[in-house]
């Protein structure tokens, strides 16, 4: 309709779109309640005005015809044949036949709905209206929470949005829940990202008394809906971090970091934990045992796992979670010891840039001084560099021996020779001998420039040179820290 509606005023035959609406003159097909303005909108207009979006949402409605009214071209379209070749699949719904079925069947081919848009049509109907407004309308399409839910995050190697993210651990927790029974088989099924609205019908069924009661699920939802929306903020890496455990400090972790296996438990922490001071204690421990392992380049695969054993636990008390993480002996999920986090800092990394910027930047905001006149900005603020360029062969002299090349090679992927700074080098700059790369050339900074004042840059800039020794101390100097910020 979007699209004819555009042909029809663009050609100057507005009179054509007639076929689209019914005797009332009203529209043939009704969008939904966030797309109403923007659609009425556009269906009222006369002429072939651009339009803009107004109010919040995505306004794909909007996008959609400002594309048509732009790209159509009135010498290569005939309205009418374009009727005559379109078609249209109409299908009749006999009593006693299961429409939502029917509508899942359709919906799981072709284009792909999100989780949140098949659970509204499977949990709502015509009769079940009043229902709908309380619990779904009124918590996750209320405009001015729109954008928020409607955010993506990267999770694995796919994109989903917060709704699904909710979605997905709010059935985790309600699948830990020892009086729902749920078999060990089921719960890893339900914990398959691509069965998340199968595995809601499986649950409802199977242990949660049937559809007949689909609507209670619904009803507990709200108040997990505002606690997540409360906790749980993307936006946190454009934004500096709090020195002291906090939320804010792990949503970095979760989202800065791509830790979104943590969300659930963390859900269930904020929800059921009423103390402040204890929830953010429990969100320090978890930020110290995933850190720990990102130092020391654990694996992440059994995170799924342990951190569910923890909502079927109850594990709702800092020091029992302490203790769960002390107690892990299986390298999937041990918390590694001081020794471990220190051998990393002197270790060759390689860890993603996206890991390296993680570590060096919460030690940075935790061990910088409280009346530091720099200013600390948000995760996404900061690139990574290496102070000993990759390239040193090209301006830093050779080596006598091939030997010692190889060793300054493994040596300046070391977190010693690592740096976050406020942004990128010019490359000329980035590859240049160490007196050029602090303090930039031709207008260009430096390190001095771009990485001045911070903690993590202590004794650096003011070095004569830098070379292996100078790395190996200030990688001693950052495990220091680095076991101060994450204590066991």
């Amino acid at each position: 309709m979007i699209y004819f509606k555009a042909l029809t005023l663009k050609n100057g035959q507005p009179e054509k779109f007639g076929g689209f609406l019914l005797e009332s003159g009203k529209p043939a097909l009704a969008p939904s309640k966030n797309d109403t303005d923007d659609f009425s909108r556009i269906m009222e207009l006369q002429e072939p005005a651009r339009q803009e979006a107004k109010g919040k949402g995505n306004h794909r409605i909007v996008q959609a015809f400002n594309y048509f009214l732009e790209r159509i071209d009135v010498n290569d379209v005939d309205v009418m044949t374009l009727k005559r070749n379109i078609q249209l699949v109409c299908i009749e719904v006999d009593e006693g036949e299961d429409e939502q079925q029917i509508f899942d069947t359709i919906n799981s081919r072709g284009v792909r709905l999100t989780t949140a848009e098949l659970l509204k049509n499977y949990f709502f109907s015509r009769e079940t209206v009043e229902d709908y407004q309380k619990c779904w309308e009124s918590v996750f399409e209320v405009e001015d929470d729109l954008d928020y839910w409607s955010q993506e995050i990267v999770t694995g190697r796919i994109r989903r949005s917060l709704i699904d993210l909710f979605f997905d651990s709010f059935l985790q927790i309600k699948a830990q829940q020892k009086n729902y029974g749920v078999s060990t088989e089921d719960k890893k099924s339900f914990g398959r990202v691509d069965w998340l609205f199968t595995s809601y019908k499986e649950f409802i069924e199977k242990y949660y008394g049937g559809e007949d009661r689909k609507l209670d699920l619904v009803r507990e939802l709200k108040p997990y809906a505002d606690v997540f929306k409360r906790t749980f903020d993307p936006g946190c890496v454009q934004r500096a971090v709090p020195r002291d455990s906090s939320i804010g400090r792990l949503n970095v972790v979760i989202f800065g970091l791509k830790n979104s296996t943590l969300i659930p438990y963390v859900l269930y922490i904020a929800k059921n934990v009423k103390d402040p001071a204890v929830r953010d204690e429990m969100y320090g421990a978890m930020e110290s045992y995933v850190m720990r392992r990102v130092v020391c380049r654990s694996t992440t695969k059994n995170y799924n796992r342990f951190f569910s054993s923890l909502i079927l636990g109850n594990v709702l008390d800092p020091d029992v979670l302490c203790d769960e993480f002390a107690s892990q002996e299986d390298s999937t999920t041990q918390m590694p010891t001081d020794e471990e986090v220190k051998s990393a800092f002197t270790g060759e990394t390689r860890y993603i840039n996206l890991q390296t910027r993680g570590i060096l930047y919460l030690i940075e905001s935790k061990e910088r001084l409280a009346n530091s006149s720099t200013v600390l900005l948000g995760f996404d603020g900061y690139s990574l560099e290496h102070l000993m360029p990759k390239k040193w062969r090209n301006n830093w002299g050779r080596l006598a021996t091939e030997e010692g090349g190889c060793n300054r090679d493994a040596t300046l992927l070391t977190l010693g020779n690592l740096a976050i700074i406020t942004q990128a080098l010019n490359a000329s700059i980035r590859d240049a001998g160490w007196v050029t790369k602090k303090a930039g050339k031709n207008g260009a900074p430096g390190l001095e420039g771009c990485a001045a004042g911070l903690t993590t840059m202590d004794g650096v800039l003011s070095a004569a040179a830098w070379d292996e020794e100078k790395i190996h101390e200030r990688a001693k100097r950052l495990a220091d820290m680095a076991v101060r910020v994450w204590p066991k």
